[in-house]
């Protein structure tokens, strides 16, 4: 039978997540996965598919799941364990795979888990194949192979290592000239998946590291999303032991939120700025992120005189983005960094490295680099709001602000370059609701924006 998704399973261009047990089954997972598996043959790919998961406890759960549906329609599997999804990716083109499915609800709290679907390019299915796969799970039942035909299971147990590799080979990261400086970092991977690759990044670097929260149990000791606010035991090892800089990843080690010297967060969007330094300082070319991403990025380019773009929010749509410029650094303000070198997707792992090179190269305390680039401050809100009034809401938005620069990308962008201020409105994909995001040098100036544009949508409902 097609798959009926229930009303509030997430369903996103980046695959499909909810709580467990309700709405997320095994049943589910099963029946999407025998799915995935006929549509990358269909698509036209062969070879295995790769499974890798994070460390939430209902994830083997799971992964028996997804490897019998994969099984029950003829698909070979490769099983890689609790690994960071960037590993997963990686081990999708290691393998010349047909495709991979990561399973990690990424930054969401324990009782959610997900599913992310990897094409055999070995990046995330973007917006035209993850339609196809939507339209063939709603209307296909896959063919079940039979007894002798079925999928055959393997495992792999050297994909972290490889992935290390890749990173220590990495063209713009100076290893030796890192292990010298012998820096003293704090790190914070929230019982997830990072634990089985950061402390050996790190320990191959040549870092003492003060570490808490390595188990990779799944049973996250705060709320797993690196935001400012959830930093706080972070900070204060940073303090007590006197480290350069505190690095904390998600639950799947896609992104990275730093700490500064003082135990202070620094805004997940420092994390793409500083990365991208290090990489545009070695090599010239585009930098690409999304359009609720800090302007302090663009800043960046505008140092170097680099082409810059913005794509919609998605992280493969600015890989996709990436690959149509030319980009040599990109990724998202989430913490995401993008090394197109090692692949197109985010990793918290080429981050912190990327990172460490920073601290290598300035000689000064991060503290002190960040104070080098324009500060910026963000205002966040959501406001419910029907999807049908969304044409009427962009055109009053833009007759009302009067921007230098409009962008429709996704929502509705407006830009003042000359008070370097930005406003992003755009609906959320699950909920009806708008995300207002605002940015200006002061936050009584973003807050205004938001306030005005909040004034303005409530005028049009």
């Amino acid at each position: 039978m097609p798959v009926r998704i229930p009303e509030d399973l997430m369903v996103s261009v980046s695959g499909v997540r909810g709580r467990v047990g309700a709405p997320l089954t095994p049943e589910l997972v099963t029946a999407f996965a025998a799915t995935f598996g006929a549509f990358v043959r269909r698509e036209g790919t062969s070879g295995p598919v790769i499974v890798g998961r994070d460390s939430r406890t209902s994830g083997q759960m799971f992964q028996h799941a997804v490897v019998a549906g994969l099984q029950s329609v003829g698909v070979d599997v490769i099983e890689i364990g609790i690994v960071p999804t960037p590993t997963v990716l990686l081990a999708v083109r290691h393998h010349q795979a047909a495709g991979g499915i990561a399973i990690t609800a990424s930054h969401n709290p324990a009782e959610w888990n997900a599913l992310k679907l990897i094409s055999g390019e070995g990046i995330f299915l973007d917006a035209d194949a993850a339609a196809r796969f939507r339209e063939m799970l709603t209307t296909t039942d896959p063919e079940r192979a039979p007894w002798h035909a079925l999928g055959q299971i393997s495992t792999d147990e050297g994909a972290v290592r490889r992935h290390l590799d890749a990173l220590l080979s990495a063209p713009e990261i100076d290893v030796e000239a890192i292990r010298a400086r012998q820096l003293h970092v704090a790190l914070d991977c929230v019982r997830g998946a990072g634990g089985v690759i950061v402390p050996a990044l790190l320990e191959a670097l040549g870092c003492r590291v003060s570490a808490i929260h390595l188990e990779t149990d799944g049973r996250f000791p705060r709320d797993p999303e690196p935001t400012a606010e959830h930093l706080a035991e972070l900070g204060e090892l940073v303090r007590r032991s006197g480290a350069a800089i505190g690095l904390a990843v998600d639950p799947d080690a896609d992104r990275l939120s730093l700490v500064d010297d003082q135990g202070r967060p620094m805004g997940e969007d420092y994390t793409l700025a500083l990365a991208a330094d290090v990489v545009l300082r070695r090599r010239q070319g585009p930098l690409v992120t999304n359009l609720s991403t800090s302007r302090v990025v663009e800043d960046v380019a505008e140092r170097y005189g680099v082409a810059f773009a913005r794509a919609a929010v998605g992280e493969v749509n600015v890989a996709r983005r990436m690959q149509a410029e030319g980009a040599v650094i990109g990724g998202e303000g989430n913490g995401g960094v993008i090394l197109p070198s090692l692949q197109f997707t985010r990793d918290a792992s080429a981050g912190i490295a990327l990172i460490l090179q920073a601290l290598t190269d300035a000689g000064i305390p991060v503290s002190q680099i960040v104070a080098d680039w324009p500060s910026y401050r963000i205002v966040k809100r959501k406001i419910d709001f029907a999807r049908e009034g969304l044409a009427d809401a962009y055109a009053a938005l833009e007759a009302d602000l009067d921007a230098d620069e409009v962008d429709t990308t996704d929502g509705l962008r407006l830009a003042w370059s000359k008070r370097r201020a930005w406003l992003h409105v755009r609906p959320s994909g699950t909920e009806p609701i708008v995300r207002l995001i605002a940015e200006a040098p002061d936050e009584a100036e973003a807050l205004a924006l938001i306030e005005r544009a909040g004034s303005i949508l409530n005028r049009v409902a």
